[in-house]
């Protein structure tokens, strides 16, 4: 063959694949593994309803497809990010340089998620964050190749909102001092003045405090009809506590609600503590047969049931590996294009979409923690009060900031 035959050849051999790209063939699956990466909490606050559970879970998910995908292993590795952002965001370039990853999934906290979707940006590599809030992440730090799969910081303002509309006009924040905890106080803010609430004051406890009192009698001395815990884990817990200490829980003028109150946070308090509160989850165990019988195999591994987060975790998981497996490839934006134009139907979403900024849409649940003499049975928490669609619970496309949606997007 001459040299002219042989450049003929070349060209003619990057023009097939490059239309083969362009038309949504499938481009073999790199290095011979689908390999995921579940970057979480390992040690700290937040590992009690991620962690170890949100590893078990996407190992549930490959189980259920079987081990493999488009005729190949699939492998996950896991680390702990100590809850710090330079620690994931370093963790992070390392699995995507040299460890072969495909996508990184769980993210607990803004701090670290926001920092790993960055990194997944700059590499153009899929991240689905199922543990960070922040609403951030389909707004000014969106990215092409990431999918917000948990509740936002907007979708928690839907519970202030219905609470105000029944008649809390009158609001105290005691707020995490991190993006996450200012994000859903903001976003709480605008929600409780458009239903003709207001908020009469504010206060921001470090990370990870253990004492709270001082900010419980802070909150109880505004007055204020409600107050609301922007705050997750850890801090959670003790903010709850303090605010039994001082009899908020149970008075008949003001009322505590728990913005980002998880299941796991109900079984570290027990009923006699939590009971009463309100919040909103995006997953319950208890919800129908289906998610009872995932929840018993994720009990039989971690001798707890699954928190939203860890079964949001198992469904981002489980969303990715179907999509791998449609498109025949791990390509990112191949594999990005194909869960965005298929209906999400698990044990976590019922007809859920993932839209054109990365938010996962599916609806939600404002729940009721059940008194010690409603709860039947182990596990038994939750009253489910109302279901939010999936189009009143998510900011409109139309108001979202991200960079690269179209101007005239609705």
């Amino acid at each position: 063959m001459n040299k002219n035959s042989i450049c003929s050849y070349m060209a003619a051999a990057a023009a097939v694949v490059a239309f083969g790209s362009a038309h949504g063939q499938a481009i073999p699956v790199s290095d011979d593994v689908v390999r995921l990466g579940v970057l979480t909490d390992l040690s700290g606050l937040n590992s009690d309803f991620a962690g170890k559970g949100s590893v078990e879970a996407v190992k549930l998910a490959i189980e259920d497809m079987g081990g493999s995908v488009a005729g190949k292993k699939i492998d996950v590795i896991y680390a702990d990010h100590l809850n710090k952002a330079d620690v994931a965001s370093a963790t992070a370039r390392k699995w995507l340089d040299t460890e072969g990853v495909d996508m990184i999934t769980d993210l607990v906290s803004s701090p670290t998620s926001l920092a790993v979707v960055d990194v997944g940006r700059q590499k153009r590599k899929i991240t689905m964050v199922t543990g960070g809030y922040s609403s951030r992440l389909t707004n000014e730090d969106c990215s092409p190749y990431n999918v917000h799969y948990q509740i936002d910081t907007v979708a928690l303002a839907n519970t202030p909102r219905l609470l105000t509309e029944r008649g809390a006009k009158s609001w105290y924040f005691v707020t995490a001092d991190y993006a996450f905890g200012r994000s859903m106080e903001k976003d709480a803010t605008a929600m409780i003045e458009a239903a003709g609430g207001k908020v009469v004051g504010s206060v921001y406890p470090p990370f990870n405090n253990t004492d709270f009192s001082s900010y419980m009698l802070q909150a109880q001395s505004s007055g204020a009809q409600m107050i609301a815990l922007a705050n997750a884990g850890g801090d959670m817990i003790n903010s709850v506590k303090a605010a039994n200490e001082f009899g908020l829980t149970l008075s008949d003028k003001q009322s505590v609600m728990a913005m980002a109150f998880l299941l796991t946070d109900v079984h570290a308090l027990g009923l006699d503590m939590a009971q009463n509160l309100y919040t909103i989850e995006g997953f319950y165990w208890d919800s129908n047969e289906e998610t009872r019988k995932f929840a018993q195999r994720f009990f039989d591994r971690m001798n707890k049931m699954p928190s939203a987060i860890q079964a949001a975790t198992y469904s981002s998981a489980l969303t990715y590996l179907k999509a791998v497996e449609a498109a025949g490839t791990d390509d990112a934006q191949t594999v990005m294009e194909q869960m965005k134009s298929a209906p999400i139907n698990d044990i976590y979403a019922t007809n859920g979409k993932i839209r054109e900024d990365g938010r996962l849409l599916k609806d939600l649940y404002v729940v009721q923690v059940k008194t010690p003499a409603e709860s039947k049975k182990a596990w038994d928490y939750y009253h489910i009060r109302a279901t939010v669609p999936a189009a009143e619970a998510f900011q409109p496309l139309s108001q979202s900031t991200c960079s690269y949606l179209k101007k005239d997007a609705a």
